[in-house]
């Protein structure tokens, strides 16, 4: 229940007869609501013609079920739900983002956050460069029409780009006659691959692809560039271009931002909250009667925190589901005055009793410190905090709106004074060793830079 935002989730689909493309993307925007509820857009290719609708707002805001299709013959679409990182929070913003050029239109729905965007954009602007809107997206869109007028083809367009821009990208490309996926080389945000019966699905989780009854084939590799003809359905999947670097998959995928039916780099998002929770109890032992989880992402660790502790689990609160996720909420305030609303503790389960609460994560510490003034309002004897990610200690550039170390509760303030703050008995951490152990696959590297400073590629100055 942490107090953060993440860039979004894209969804891409190509189906010549055999599923509704406009139903599919209305399903598959739905299924990653979580990544983001800023706002949220279809792009459509209808008989090689791109057009887009979008708003900010839901999904079920913007577009009515099913969602209008444009006049003619429509068999790919990409679509888009947006948490904005880079770029301000304005319908210009919302994606996807559609551009015209004398070769062709393209549309782009991005995942991530570059690095050296302002450096970028600021380089494009001296060369006559003018730009719609605050978002990164823009800036790799120019890059790229700028590569495709030298280059023989949109792939070795976009192998250009991917050496020039920097940072966290999982990005969907639509023009005439092809859907193009794209990871960045460190595979800082998801990407997945499914197959319809006559067609494919891209999706930044694979809870989007079992929403319309797709199968789930791969994950696209880092670096990979993965390209559907639309003319006859062929997949062509390209890695050779890209330079050499260790991955880099966003541990707070795990943590906190996927859902829990989904896998991720073969990593079952669910086991690697409950390993989470496992670990909280070796690492944090308690004197407890009941575990708690604050709803959602923090009950699949409470619940590996119970079965590895022996102490029973209950179900603490109950979560008003017509609100969104706390940390989708921009502003300070909005947060505080959501949490207020959103969770109602359940007194039976916890009143006279030794509470062990589990949370995916203390960030500003502020709702933090409002649930736990909830459960002793409702008669909690003792409260536990535990978080099943570590102490945040320094900024995120990859796609979380974590842009300095001055609202960080962990930066400002000792582990005794965090306890007194927020109103417990005890508190604790995972420790950074055991956020790489979460998936039980080798080969997989996590970044882990907002708790350990160890950036996996620069930030501009």
């Amino acid at each position: 229940m942490t107090s953060l935002n993440e860039a979004c989730g894209v969804f891409g689909i190509y189906s010549p007869s055999s599923v509704a493309v406009n139903q599919a993307c209305f399903k598959g925007l739905y299924a990653l609501q979580h990544r983001g509820q800023e706002g949220c857009g279809i792009a459509f290719n209808c008989d090689g013609v791109l057009s887009v609708t979008k708003d900010v707002g839901l999904v079920a805001d913007v577009f009515a079920y099913p969602p209008e299709l444009p006049v003619g013959t429509t068999t790919m679409a990409i679509a888009h739900t947006r948490y904005g990182t880079s770029g301000e929070r304005s319908p210009e913003n919302v994606q996807p983002l559609i551009f015209h050029h004398m070769l062709g239109s393209l549309a782009l729905a991005h995942n991530g956050n570059l690095t050296n965007d302002t450096q970028l954009r600021r380089t494009l602007e001296l060369k006559g460069s003018l730009f719609h809107s605050s978002s990164d997206t823009e800036v790799f869109a120019h890059i790229l029409t700028s590569h495709r007028l030298v280059c023989q083809s949109l792939e070795d367009a976009l192998s250009k780009t991917m050496d020039e821009v920097e940072g966290a990208y999982s990005l969907l490309v639509m023009n005439e006659d092809s859907l193009i996926a794209v990871r960045d080389p460190h595979g800082f945000r998801p990407l997945c691959l499914g197959k319809l019966e006559d067609g494919y699905v891209f999706a930044s989780e694979s809870c989007a692809l079992d929403a319309v009854g797709a199968q789930f084939l791969r994950d696209i590799e880092p670096g990979e560039i993965c390209i559907i003809d639309g003319k006859d359905g062929t997949i062509h999947s390209n890695t050779s271009h890209c330079k050499s670097v260790a991955t880099s998959l966003c541990v707070f995928e795990l943590i906190y931002f996927a859902r829990p039916d989904s896998v991720i780099d073969t990593i079952s998002v669910h086991e690697a909250r409950i390993r989470s929770g496992a670990f909280l109890a070796l690492e944090h032992p308690s004197q407890a009667d009941v575990v708690i989880g604050v709803p959602d992402s923090g009950i699949d660790a409470a619940i590996g925190y119970s079965r590895q502790s022996g102490i029973p689990y209950g179900i603490g609160f109950i979560k008003n589901k017509y609100i969104g996720r706390t940390f989708i909420q921009p502003e300070q305030g909005e947060r505080e005055s959501t949490v207020r609303i959103k969770l109602n503790p359940i007194s039976s389960t916890v009143r006279g009793k030794r509470v062990v609460l589990i949370d995916d994560s203390i960030v500003r510490g502020t709702t933090s410190k409002r649930i736990v003034r909830l459960l002793r309002e409702a008669g909690a004897k003792e409260v536990h905090l535990r978080s099943s990610a570590p102490p945040f200690l320094f900024p995120c550039y990859y796609g979380t709106d974590i842009d300095s170390k001055k609202d960080l509760f962990a930066c400002n303030h000792d582990h005794q004074s965090m306890e007194t703050i927020l109103g417990v008995d005890s508190l604790g951490f995972l420790t950074t060793d055991q956020v790489i152990k979460l998936s039980d696959h080798p080969g997989i590297g996590f970044c882990r830079a907002c708790f350990t400073g160890e950036y996996p590629c620069p930030k501009e100055a």
